[in-house]
Order: structure tokens, then sequence, then C-alpha cells
């Protein structure tokens, strides 16, 4: 699996490599762009998932009743951890919805950063 893309500059559309490869090799009809142009696209490269999972870490410390603190503990080890951490809290609608926001929240967070660092900043809204 790929991950990262390309950012527009213009319009702040998100392309993800998977979607820019399905162009490249002549899927769908629409007009491409150029995704060469310097100017116009800035490359995002993958971080992998080690910050995801210090999310998820982060989260666990956050959790008050101590039987689902044990439940999401044991969802984060080995492989498959991201899928089964959301299992586990979709047991309760409250902690799922807090996971979102708290991830949301870290991952803009992290993409500004990022910004930041490429020289960037985010527009208002």
């Amino acid at each position: 699996m790929t991950t990262g893309g390309a950012l527009d500059l213009r319009t702040g559309e998100v392309w993800p490599r998977s979607t820019i490869e399905y162009l490249d090799e002549g899927g769908d009809d629409i007009d491409t762009p150029d995704f060469e142009d310097d100017e116009r696209f800035l490359w995002v490269h993958g971080e992998g998932s080690r910050d995801g999972y210090q999310d998820m870490m982060l989260f666990l410390d956050t959790v008050e009743d101590e039987d689902r603190a044990d439940r999401l503990g044991i969802a984060l080890q080995g492989r498959g951890a991201f899928r089964r951490f959301k299992d586990v809290l979709a047991r309760w609608p409250g902690e799922l919805e807090r996971w979102y926001q708290l991830s949301g929240e870290r991952r803009r967070g992290r993409a500004r950063a990022w910004l930041a660092d490429a020289g960037y900043r985010v527009a208002s809204q």
C-alpha cells in the first residue's frame, strides 16, 4: 500500500498517491492535472503509523473506566491494533466520538506543523 500524495496549493485539494497512480495508468476520464508543477503541487510523503499509534496510547491514558481501559490496552497489542481499537471503542459511542475528536485534532496539528516546516501556513476560514 502506498501512502502520501499531493496537495494542490491553489485549491487545497488533497490527491492521495493511489488516485494519482490510477490516473497515471489511464484510469477515469477526468482532466488530470500536472502533478509535476512544483508551483501548484506540494508532495506529501507518508509518515507511517507511529503517530497514530501514539495518539491511541494518549487516548488510552484519558479513559477513566478501568474495564474499558483494560480492553483498549489489550486491543492495542500486536498487528491489527488500529482496527481492534476502533472495534472496541464502538461499544461505547461517547468514547468513540471522543476518540475521533482527539485523533482529528492531533492529525490537524501535525499537518499544520508539517506545512509550517515546508514554509506554508493554513489559511483562516
